[in-house]
């Protein structure tokens, strides 16, 4: 088996391809938005607190 016949899937790599992509995006989705609403969050509570403490 070469490496083409690999990446070519027995005539199923378009889908198997596209398969392993939206994993990929769906995963990096679940790493990034939790960090990204952490960051948000954080800076709000910090907004917040300069507001009650002149």
């Amino acid at each position: 088996m070469g490496l083409q016949e690999f990446f070519a899937m027995g005539g199923y790599a378009f889908y198997v391809w596209v398969s392993y992509g939206i994993c990929f995006v769906v995963l990096l989705t679940n790493i990034v938005l939790p960090i990204m609403q952490r960051k948000q969050f954080l800076r709000q509570l910090a907004h917040k607190q300069q507001r009650q403490n002149p």
